[in-house]
């Protein structure tokens, strides 16, 4: 995020999107600007360390780093604060393979809706980091940037590789003692690629826990696709029926309907695939 609105890319928003991005009241010229800049700024909230906060559309853009006890690495995230005297809800985003928390945060633009609206949005990374587990470096498609959201049963990887864990339990729990601000009772999730297999399994799962979700291009099958295959034998072993507790079309036939809503979720499948545009409807929920 930088003092130039050309990163948000408005050449493709629509011309009213446009005319608000230019007149906002919310929106003062965005400001980058690291800690060193901003003596009088705090370096940590508890149980965690700021490593930099940007001003973005009237709120705060944090990212911080704390030491994972699910992943037993340090771990980064980024949470977008919007400027308010109340408790806003949360969305959670997760990224696709080779991702950092960084990607959504400078190219989506979410935190200019997010200030609209009165919702936090927050960011994890896509795995833990410098675990120092042989072969996670080797590819781009599995351990680092590739945690797939799981919890990997085979070793060497069962030690550091548990994002499951991590997004479902430690997350929410960091963000509710750092971030007071955030009534995590109203949360939801949403992802891209291997980040909307994340959503889609851990809403299916955890139904209590998000009042919406959706997927923007999800590996929604991963059970039979090579991604999914490559990334779960090597975490998971060779028992499919482990595979299946992951992989989001399986857990639809085991556990049903989603509660959230009315029961759908919002898929965006938009490119050259037999389906251009897939949309299953899920109606914002009232936070």
């Amino acid at each position: 995020v930088t003092s130039s609105l050309s990163h948000l890319d408005v050449a493709r928003l629509s011309p009213e999107s446009r005319a608000s991005v230019a007149s906002s009241a919310v929106s003062p010229p965005l400001q980058s600007l690291a800690l060193s800049d901003l003596p009088n700024m705090a370096t940590s909230r508890q149980g965690v360390q700021i490593l930099k906060q940007w001003r973005v559309f009237g709120g705060n853009l944090l990212q911080v780093t704390h030491d994972s006890l699910a992943t037993k690495t340090p771990m980064r995230f980024s949470v977008f604060l919007p400027e308010t005297s109340v408790q806003v809800p949360i969305l959670y985003y997760l990224s696709g393979l080779t991702c950092t928390d960084d990607n959504v945060m400078q190219k989506g633009g979410a935190q200019y809706h997010c200030a609209r609206r009165n919702i936090g949005f927050c960011a994890p990374d896509t795995s833990p980091r410098g675990a120092g587990v042989s072969g996670e470096d080797d590819t781009y498609d599995f351990g680092t940037g590739a945690g797939f959201y799981l919890d990997a049963t085979q070793a060497p990887y069962h030690t550091n590789y548990r994002m499951y864990e991590y997004v479902v339990e430690e997350l929410p729990e960091v963000l509710r003692t750092a971030f007071p601000e955030l009534d995590l009772s109203r949360a939801g999730i949403t992802g891209h690629s291997m980040g909307g297999h994340g959503a889609l399994t851990i809403a299916i799962k955890n139904k209590e826990s998000y009042r919406s979700v959706s997927a923007f291009s999800p590996i929604c099958n991963p059970m039979n696709c090579a991604w999914g295959q490559n990334a779960f034998s090597k975490y998971l072993g060779d028992d499919r029926a482990t595979w299946a507790e992951y992989d989001a079309c399986e857990l639809l036939k085991k556990y049903g309907p989603l509660s959230q809503g009315d029961g759908h979720i919002l898929i965006d499948q938009v490119g050259s695939s037999p389906l251009p545009q897939l949309r299953i409807m899920f109606r914002a929920p009232s936070y």
